[in-house]
């Protein structure tokens, strides 16, 4: 595998890449180019500490006896912990706990008014005062579906994404799951387990396999994860998503997320933030908490 690289892209945002990782970063505000520095100083450091506690950090949570020595893992472990009542790895938390920590290295060059270091789709946020970031949601065929926004008053500085559409494996058949919460390790998490939940059980339209069929090196090992979804009709579809708006509402109940938006065949639900939602067709909307 090469090492890292880093390249200026348009609007004069930053590319690092290594391995699986590829983070997009835009600052506003302050010496750009000593932002950009120390995210790429701190980047290339971070696959080989991942690395050097893989067997860990994709072991079951509940069966782990010591904690990870890392930073952006014992990230990924503080994220995880509050969920750890059902199979759960670190590594459902590992894609936004970078975001967190290369953007942790940004603010320790200088101040800024904006920043968000984005790692597929998982995104960690600082907004000064004033400032917004904005996410799209879109579907599997790549509609445009909505908006998420956040600003420097909710407090919020995490979107993570999870479902069909992303890197990752699921348990579940939610198209997305996009989750708001306190910092992008949260969201990841979050979004994950979400995901995961929104499900209708063995049904003859759902094809899953082991996930090391998939991703030999998969932290799932033999769990049954997701490969194809066919033809639901449209109480099938609310019943998976309803499925994931309760454990959606469960995490905001305990005060683990701000809110989410769980897609499927491009139907919603929505939970809590709704003043975050904005350009969601009201047609295809369930408010589950306002």
């Amino acid at each position: 595998m090469s090492g890292p690289t880093a390249m200026l892209i348009d609007q004069g945002r930053l590319h690092l890449q290594h391995g699986p990782i590829d983070l997009i970063i835009g600052v506003d505000g302050g010496d750009r180019r000593a932002f950009f520095s120390a995210a790429t100083v701190r980047f290339g450091t971070v696959l080989e500490e991942l690395v050097a506690e893989l067997p860990l950090l994709k072991a079951d949570f509940r069966a782990c006896l010591e904690g990870p020595s890392g930073h952006i893992a014992q990230r990924m472990a503080n994220a995880v912990r509050p969920h750890a009542r059902a199979f759960v790895t670190m590594m459902a938390a590992v894609a936004g706990a970078v975001a967190d920590e290369v953007l942790a290295a940004m603010m320790r060059a200088g101040p800024f008014t904006r920043a968000y270091v984005n790692n597929g789709g998982d995104i960690a946020l600082f907004l000064g005062d004033g400032r917004i970031y904005t996410s799209a949601i879109a579907t599997l065929n790549g509609d445009d579906i909505g908006r998420i926004g956040v600003s420097a008053q909710d407090d919020m500085r995490g979107i993570a994404t999870s479902g069909q559409g992303g890197r990752s494996l699921s348990f579940g058949i939610a198209e997305s799951v996009t989750v708001v919460a306190r910092d992008a390790a949260a969201a990841d998490v979050a979004a994950t387990l979400i995901a995961n939940a929104v499900d209708i059980g063995d049904h003859p339209a759902i094809e899953r396999c082991a996930a090391c069929e998939l991703q030999p090196d998969s932290d799932l090992g033999m769990r049954k994860v997701v490969r194809r979804v066919g033809a639901l009709t449209a109480a099938e579809i609310a019943q998976a998503l309803s499925a994931g708006a309760v454990v959606a509402q469960d995490m905001m109940n305990r005060n683990l997320i701000a809110g989410a938006v769980l897609v499927l065949r491009g139907e919603q639900r929505i939970i809590g933030a709704r003043h975050m939602m904005a350009n969601l067709p009201p047609q295809q909307q369930k408010v589950i908490h306002a």
